[in-house]
């Protein structure tokens, strides 16, 4: 996934767009203000989108018990779903900036509908692992260009915007635990059908907002490139776009070891069963989901790279202490670690678009793509490092990760003009 990150000398003039040009076009787009409704329709979107990707990491315990899974298993069940979306986003975002597709979100969709079909029928475990690579495909499409709709509809607060577009996806993750404990959980597998009227909602609201977006698009032409002195060099761009993957990484990995085997920790070790599981499931998505509303706001207002900072090594006291606390003390824990650990996403996504504002789709696709690709291999790999040494120390090992932190240092200061 990091190769998608390795482009030319020439693409790393990005933040190479004209100053005047630039500024022009943030001036046009604070005058009209934020296209609120839009906004809304994709977060929403965004909700309906992750509520169905997270229902697969919430059925764990069903289809562990039905089919005598073991935990590498499930976290190659993980793999299959996020590795689709992870190698297919940067490759959907380098196609739509070329030519964007203004209804690729309604039909993307379409791919996550048949899979949650499958999905509810499977009787294999191949079969299982194919319905969750079709969820994942959904996603690689959804991301990318969803993104841009969002920028597009910011009226100049990216931030703001990013954060709206995450807080439904973050809402989404959570409330796929108490769907399943709702209704999966007591009606069983075949119970995930109903889940596919979620996915035709969100293929009708995804048509209408594609009917938005199809006159944005029209006869725009990209303004010409050139290098603006203040703007940072190809190489420094190199750099602080590896640091920001590497601070996704150390984000999205301990997310990713919650979501997928904080069920299994609690049942092991507080003898809770599995509904009670995944509601302090939800306490921490829900947390998770706060949290990830407030950072892009906050990174418009004081500089994306000290939230960063403070998002990322605030959560590691927290961390650390999770391990170690007992049902309670760790939902509290939990809480706090949702909160300041998800405000970062909006930050590094924002960030990295501003570094390459000529590659938007590609970036957001990347990004993206690192976050799903990362809590895919992550989730695989913990789950092997859980069958032979136990599942408490996982959390362990993944308290250290928010020390990664540290690597904000080397990110450079934006001049005002890319901000």
């Amino acid at each position: 996934m990091n190769k998608s990150v390795i482009v030319s000398e020439e693409a790393l003039a990005a933040p190479v767009l004209a100053a005047d040009a630039m500024r022009g076009t943030a001036a046009r787009a604070a005058s009209a203000g934020p296209a609120y409704v839009v906004l809304a329709g994709i977060s929403f979107s965004h909700f309906l989108n992750d509520t169905m990707q997270s229902l697969i990491a919430s059925v764990y315990p069903i289809l562990k018990d039905s089919y005598a899974l073991n935990f590498a298993q499930i976290g190659m069940i993980t793999l299959a779903f996020q590795f689709t979306a992870s190698l297919l986003q940067p490759v959907v975002g380098h196609f739509t900036d070329k030519k964007a597709q203004p209804f690729s979100l309604a039909v993307g969709m379409g791919s996550t509908f048949f899979g949650l079909l499958l999905l509810s029928v499977a009787n294999q475990y191949a079969i299982i692992l194919v319905a969750a690579a079709l969820v994942g495909l959904g996603s690689a499409v959804f991301h990318p260009e969803s993104a841009r709709i969002a920028r597009l509809a910011s009226g100049g607060r990216y931030g703001f915007a990013q954060s709206v577009f995450q807080l439904g996806g973050s809402f989404g993750t959570s409330m796929g635990p108490v769907l399943a404990a709702l209704i999966v959980v007591p009606f069983g597998q075949p119970s995930i059908a109903w889940f596919s009227l979620i996915a035709f909602l969100a293929i009708v609201i995804l048509w209408r907002i594609g009917v938005w977006y199809r006159p944005q698009i029209t006869d725009k032409k990209p303004a010409p490139i050139h290098l603006h002195p203040d703007a940072p060099s190809p190489r420094r761009v190199r750099i602080a776009l590896a640091v920001l993957v590497a601070l996704l990484f150390s984000k999205q990995l301990y997310v990713s070891s919650l979501s997928s085997y904080y069920i299994f920790y609690l049942i092991e070790k507080f003898g809770v069963s599995t509904q009670t599981a995944q509601l302090y499931l939800f306490i921490f998505l829900a947390a998770n989901a706060v949290g990830a509303f407030f950072g892009g706001p906050l990174g418009d207002r004081f500089g994306r790279k000290y939230v960063i900072w403070i998002s990322v090594l605030g959560a590691l006291p927290f961390t650390l202490a999770m391990p170690y606390a007992g049902l309670y003390a760790s939902a509290v824990l939990t809480v706090f670690i949702g909160l300041i650990l998800s405000s970062t996403t909006s930050s590094i996504i924002v960030f990295a678009q501003e570094l390459m504002p000529h590659r938007f789709g590609m970036i957001s696709g990347v990004f993206f793509g690192v976050a799903f690709g990362i809590g895919g291999l992550g989730a695989a790999a913990l789950g092997k490092l859980a069958d032979y040494t136990g599942i408490a120390f996982v959390y362990q090992v993944c308290a250290f990760l928010p020390a990664l932190g540290l690597l904000a240092v080397f990110l450079p200061r934006m001049p005002k003009h890319m901000r």
